[in-house]
């Protein structure tokens, strides 16, 4: 199942990026990058998810529905 969660990035003075997200609790991810940001951001809401899906917590998050918005960011 696919969710959709909503990132707050930050890019930081020292020029990482970091992201946090009011819908997870405890999801932080920070990263040289947007990209390599991302992807941790990914893999910390998935085992945060699961965490909460073990200990039959209820989840607040949207399901991927047939059509959705996504910004996608383009570097040039």
């Amino acid at each position: 199942m696919e969710m959709i969660v909503n990132l707050h990035i930050e890019k930081l003075p020292e020029g990482f990026f970091l992201a946090t997200s009011d819908e997870i609790q405890g999801l932080v991810a920070q990263g040289r990058t947007l990209s390599e940001t991302l992807e941790i951001a990914r893999d910390v809401a998935r085992r945060l998810v699961e965490a909460r899906t073990e200990r039959h917590l209820d989840q607040q998050l949207s399901e991927v529905g047939e059509v959705f918005d996504y910004p996608l960011v383009v570097g040039y």
